[in-house]
């Protein structure tokens, strides 16, 4: 009988269990589905998943967390490594245009297209669109206002592609400059 034969579920630790499902999952896992299949609470997988980031710093994969959900990702610093290995093209480059839509939405979520026309100042269908198919922004849902327009989020392949693990990772936005007027002089009469 084989080392890894004689040790037993039990014997293996609470990040390990974490670190085999979500290896074995394609998709993010909710964290009550860990909670669930450990049979343990929320704050417990927390603990878990910690001590599994923890273990994975100095490893090739990272934890990316997104709207109560959890994956195992490359590790963005080996982007470029893992391209070659695979043999696949350069990342495709953003526009600005682009850029500009997909900061907007990253950073007012959830948002509508109008929200972000009227941010932009210009019509965004074709961002949008351009978005949408790249798997970087998703619907979300629908607002009760009238004609009920749809929602649109950021995706965990948005958080893959800039290499965050979290949507709180985004740099804060800067707040604007208020330049104080210059002093006027009294005319006196």
């Amino acid at each position: 009988m084989s080392e890894s034969q004689s040790i037993s579920n039990e014997e293996l630790s609470l990040s390990a269990k974490i670190e085999a499902m979500l290896f074995v999952s394609a998709e993010p896992v909710p964290m009550v589905q860990l909670s669930q299949a450990l049979d343990v609470t929320a704050s417990v997988v927390e603990r878990g998943l910690k001590e599994l980031e923890e273990a994975l710093k100095s490893r090739g994969l990272r934890l990316q967390r997104n709207a109560g959900r959890v994956q195992l990702t490359t590790a963005p610093e080996l982007a470029s490594l893992v391209e070659t290995f695979l043999g696949l093209e350069a990342i495709t480059h953003l526009s600005r245009a682009a850029l500009e839509t997909l900061a907007i939405i990253a950073y007012q979520q959830p948002v509508t297209r109008p929200q972000v026309d009227s941010i932009r100042g210009v019509n965004s269908d074709g961002m949008m669109k351009s978005l949408l198919s790249k798997g970087l922004i998703q619907e979300s849902g629908r607002t009760e206002g009238p004609g009920r327009p749809i929602l649109y989020s950021t995706t965990p392949e948005f958080l893959q592609h800039f290499g965050l693990t979290s949507i709180m990772e985004l740099p804060p936005l800067a707040a604007p400059i208020e330049v104080e007027p210059e002093p006027t002089e009294l005319l006196k009469g």
